[in-house]
């Protein structure tokens, strides 16, 4: 299926999406969020920024982060399998990176897991560097965490829109 990039919408995540989300979370992740972390989540008004992808009135993704003065801490962010592969979450990381930017942000952080090289691919491709490992960072498997920073640039995110 083609996907016409100019019916997607970005907008905040509410509680009522949970039960989608919760859906897109277990079919990416092999220690899933649950119903109450992502409650827990968008009660945390001070810090907490959750956006939903929607396509023709879907949702196909999300993410969210933490913005703590001039810091973005990417949380999570997924697309549903049906929808992966095709650009979606590029876009989508584009958009937490504006998010950013307009509350404050400067620099933005996340972990991955350091066999996901298709992650880490996308990361670099938005200005993220390799910066430390937190070890048995995943509690499923005690894997090793890559954590990665960008410097967010106003300027350059606009010319990623084209």
């Amino acid at each position: 299926m083609k996907i016409d990039v100019n019916k997607l919408v970005y907008r905040a995540m509410s509680l009522a999406d949970i039960p989608e989300i919760i859906a897109i979370e277990q079919e990416a992740f092999t220690s899933p969020w649950t119903v109450e972390a992502f409650t827990n989540e968008l009660m945390n008004n001070l810090f907490a920024r959750y956006m939903v992808m929607e396509y023709e009135g879907e949702i196909i993704g999300y993410g969210g982060m933490w913005v703590i003065m001039d810091e973005a801490h990417v949380t999570n962010i997924a697309i549903r399998s049906d929808y992966r592969g095709r650009g979606l979450g590029n876009r989508l990381l584009l958009e937490l990176q504006r998010t950013a930017i307009f509350f404050g942000s400067e620099k933005m952080t996340l972990e991955v897991r350091m066999s996901n090289e298709v992650a880490q691919r996308l990361y670099r491709k938005h200005g993220f560097e390799p910066s430390g490992i937190r070890p048995r960072y995943y509690s499923d498997n005690n894997e090793d965490a890559l954590i990665m920073w960008a410097e967010l640039d106003r300027e350059q995110l606009k010319a990623g829109e084209q």
